[in-house]
């Protein structure tokens, strides 16, 4: 049912780490070139830990786990790709087109591939205004178990919400290195984390008793931006309240909110937030990568 590219089955096969990623982010979420730039520092970044990188997609009607480099450059330009969610796997598979995959379809294509380890920019959450527009990825995180490598929820959703959400839907929440909820953008000060790590082999033992406990769901791990790249908040803060204000005049509505909100605190940022994005992308894959790492040379070492 699901196609997994050679270079991924091979490193399955033999027990080598991989880490999955969205392709959404690439043909809807970041503009042109950026998506090409952060795509690459990804892959790199995963490579350069030892990891085997493997996109996920729909491919004209194919549920791919490991795109081929030419399927990745046809994405990168954007040529009639359609975004998928989870909810979305069986009509795009039907019905035979091109789709980039979410956060929600990604986690459901890499724990169908026996894929544990995935790294993505912000997942999805609940929106700002309306407790009831939330985002699948919550749902297929309290469903698959995987290990998700984010920095926190998208800036312009209603943090704190997306945080009572996951509690009330017993995903696990590991902050790396931080005992605070990032705020994709910053840091974040103000919304705690319950279980703060310190290593790549904590999570992986943390991950591995939360599956041999038989508990559902998977388990996410929060990463703060690099330090470099981090914005102020008070500055994001006025760009989010820019661009939601800018969207509501235009009324955009369904999917494309989210690349309209980012599209807009870009402009109202001068493009620094595109530049935090593409940093704390290639952040993520490498934590990824090496807990993927870690997880590999526990299972060799059972």
């Amino acid at each position: 049912m699901v196609r997994v590219g050679e270079e991924v089955a091979d490193a399955l096969a033999a027990g080598r780490p991989v880490v999955a990623l969205e392709s959404s982010v690439f043909a809807q979420g970041l503009p042109v070139p950026a998506n090409r730039e952060a795509c690459e520092r990804m892959v790199e970044a995963i490579v350069s830990h030892g990891a085997t990188p493997a996109v996920t997609a729909v491919v004209g009607g194919r549920l791919v786990v490991g795109l081929a480099d030419a399927e990745v450059e046809r994405f990168l330009r954007r040529e009639g790709i359609v975004k998928v969610g989870a909810r979305d796997l069986a009509a795009a598979a039907t019905l035979g087109v091109d789709g980039a995959t979410t956060v929600s379809a990604s986690l459901v294509l890499a724990e169908r591939a026996g894929i544990a380890v995935f790294a993505t920019g912000g997942i999805g959450g609940v929106h700002r205004g309306d407790a009831l527009d939330e985002s699948a990825d919550l749902i297929e995180l309290s469903r698959v178990s995987v290990i998700c490598v984010c920095a926190g929820a998208k800036a312009i959703l209603d943090l704190r919400a997306t945080a009572e959400r996951l509690e009330t839907l017993s995903v696990a929440v590991l902050g790396f290195r931080t005992d605070w909820f990032p705020e994709f953008y910053c840091a974040g000060t103000t919304i705690p984390v319950s279980w703060k790590v310190g290593s790549p082999d904590q999570i992986a033992r943390v991950y591995a008793r939360h599956v041999s406990l038989g508990m559902p769901g998977a388990v996410l791990v929060v990463n703060p931006p690099p330090e470099a790249f981090r914005l102020d908040k008070a500055v994001v803060d006025r760009a989010v309240d820019a661009a939601l204000a800018q969207v509501r005049r235009a009324g955009i509505a369904g999917r494309g909110v989210t690349p309209a909100l980012l599209e807009s605190v870009e402009r109202e940022t001068s493009g620094a937030s595109l530049q935090t994005n593409i940093a704390l992308l290639e952040s993520n894959a490498a934590l990824a990568a090496r807990i993927a790492v870690a997880l590999a040379a526990a299972e060799k070492n059972r």
